[in-house]
């Protein structure tokens, strides 16, 4: 018999309700606050929503909840979402609000909208097509070491096997296969201090960063083409660092470049060019994280493309779609939203996209 204690919280839980269209739902879900690391509310009213859902198994990881079908089917797709969101601003940013064809508010993009999204399939779709993994997970917003994602994969691998994921980012309705893997370096130049006043008794290790600087100026960046998709790669200068005092020659610079690479390679291979293009100075890695390749040759992804008949792009920045290229499956994009809008004061979204999006899904799932 549940204790006060427990029913208490169990009445405190704000009813989500998954009848309702998508756009009531996506302003429901949006006005749940979940700044990282307080995502507990709204992933109680989630998995409160999905327990009474006869087709689904739901587990809970922290301020996870991973919910699936088990229908024999010959494929598995995962659906996934992050329900935090970035801290709200100073201009009041929730209650959500709608007005001529917006639905404005913290999350409407980036990403309650997709999230709510998942919540209609997984209430809808009791016979998908295919069997399905739907994942909704914490800690995406701020460091890696609090993904609910990241954690599942470590510890929890078998929650995300599938063979194809559609990650619901905001995409503004468009399929993005993939991502692009990303690395930052320090390249270092070395001089030799003295006093400013008589510079030809060092050597200047700022002066000597021209040349890098010159190398990253001509450097022409590779447009490389993976499963059909054309990933444009990026070598820049994002800092530089150097000297020590007004009346010291300095002797250390560093500049520290990211490189945006295409899937078809990994860390290794990228960062062994990174170092051909800086042959002669000191190279030292920093981060770096891989990316994923969209697979869309597969039939899983293909089936996708074709139900949806939406443009489809590379995805040119890096999404948690690497994490699934890590664990051997294949990862888009698809999610109601401006990308461009997320994290804004004024973040918002047409509310048609959310409407179309669900559509979308129906056809390839139903």
């Amino acid at each position: 018999m549940p204790s006060p204690t427990d029913a208490a919280q169990a009445t405190s839980v704000t009813a989500l309700d998954l009848s309702a269209d998508v756009v009531a739902l996506t302003a429901a879900v949006c006005d749940i606050e979940s700044v990282s690391q307080d995502e507990a509310a709204l992933a109680d009213a989630i998995e409160a929503a999905l327990r009474p859902l006869e087709h689904l198994d739901v587990e809970r990881d922290g301020n996870t909840v991973v919910a699936r079908t088990s229908l024999g089917r010959a494929e598995r797709v995962v659906l996934a979402g992050h329900i935090d969101t970035v801290p709200l601003t100073a201009a009041p940013n929730l209650p959500t609000r709608q007005v001529d064809g917006l639905l404005w508010g913290r999350g409407t993009v980036d990403m309650k909208g997709g999230v709510a999204v998942m919540l209609r399939i997984a209430a809808q779709v009791t016979e998908p097509t295919r069997d399905l993994t739907f994942l909704f997970y914490e800690c995406e917003e701020i460091d890696a070491r609090f993904n609910g994602l990241a954690r599942l994969a470590e510890h929890r691998p078998e929650l995300l096997r599938g063979d194809f994921a559609v990650l619901l980012e905001p995409t503004d309705g468009a399929v993005e296969g993939g991502c692009k893997g990303t690395l930052r370096v320090d390249v270092v130049t070395k001089g030799v201090a003295s006093h400013s006043a008589r510079p030809w008794k060092g050597h200047n290790a700022i002066h000597d960063a021209a040349e890098v600087l010159s190398r990253l100026a001509a450097y022409e960046a590779a447009t490389v083409p993976v499963d059909g998709l054309d990933y444009h790669e990026a070598l820049q200068a994002v800092g530089i660092t150097g000297g020590i005092a007004g009346n010291v020659i300095p002797d250390r610079c560093t500049v520290t470049v990211n490189y945006r690479y295409a899937p078809d390679k990994d860390t290794e291979q990228a960062l062994a060019h990174v170092r051909e293009v800086f042959d002669g100075f000191e190279v030292t890695l920093g981060d770096a994280a891989d990316g994923a390749r969209p697979g869309l040759h597969l039939p899983a992804a293909q089936a996708f493309v074709e139900a949806l008949g939406v443009p489809v792009n590379p995805k040119e920045g890096w999404t948690d779609v690497a994490r699934f290229s890590e664990l051997g499956i294949p990862a888009v994009n698809y999610g109601p939203g401006d990308p461009n809008l997320a994290h804004m004061d004024d973040e918002s979204c047409p509310v048609e996209q959310y409407t179309a999006a669900e559509a979308a899904l129906l056809r390839w799932l139903a």
